[in-house]
């Protein structure tokens, strides 16, 4: 499931990092690999889903206790067996992610609002650039996530993520893909900023519809 920045990184932590400690900022490690933003927040995320890092609001990214933080959860565990399917995952997604955008809904803190904002104003630059948003796609749920402040299923929504880049990859090389995909996170982040649960829930559950649609036809 690694890739080789994450890796890369996960060995960097170990050798010169103890729990504890603080993650180096993005911009240093980009310095210090010689990669992209994008490849380092990608490892970042590997490593938050096995439990060696732990985003802390306010703080920043912290390295966990090996002992006692590194076990993956069983749900996640189970979804990293390679005999799940892609359909499976998505209807794990199904589950979750609805839930979790209406109590982002009523938990959202104004700064994590902007910085949704701020994501999707990355993803309709791209868009109309005519370039990928995988990233802000994937970073977009994984706010969402966050906002709804629930670390175990945070982890749940990394792991999802982790295998769902590919789909992504393929998947939105399609233009109406996109602007589905771009519209239907307009229509959620308008139902959290309102702070309306049943909208946020609604409007999660539309946009999952329709990415599953897309999905499963490109396979």
């Amino acid at each position: 499931m690694y890739t080789e920045v994450a890796r890369r990184l996960r060995d960097h932590i170990l050798h010169e990092l103890k729990p504890g400690d603080m993650l180096p900022p993005e911009r240093e490690l980009v310095r210090r690999f010689r990669v992209s933003r994008s490849s380092i927040r990608d490892a970042i995320r590997s490593l938050e889903a096995v439990g060696l890092l732990s985003p802390r609001q306010g703080v920043g990214t912290v390295v966990c206790d090996l002992v006692s933080d590194t076990v993956v959860s069983p749900v996640a565990n189970a979804l990293l067996q390679k005999r799940t399917t892609l359909g499976e995952v998505l209807e794990v997604r199904m589950i979750i992610e609805p839930a979790l955008a209406a109590r982002a809904a009523l938990r959202a803190t104004p700064e994590q609002i902007a910085e949704m904002e701020a994501i999707l104003a990355r993803q309709e630059d791209k868009l109309l650039a005519g370039e990928l948003s995988i990233e802000e796609d994937s970073s977009f749920h994984h706010d969402i996530a966050l906002a709804a402040d629930n670390a175990v299923i945070l982890k749940v929504v990394r792991v999802l993520m982790d295998l769902l880049r590919e789909s992504r990859q393929r998947s939105l090389q399609a233009p109406e893909r996109q602007r589905k995909s771009l519209a239907g996170h307009q229509r959620i982040l308008a139902a959290l900023k309102q702070r309306d649960a049943a909208s946020a829930e609604a409007a999660m559950r539309q946009h999952l519809l329709e990415v599953e649609q897309i999905v499963l036809q490109r396979i």
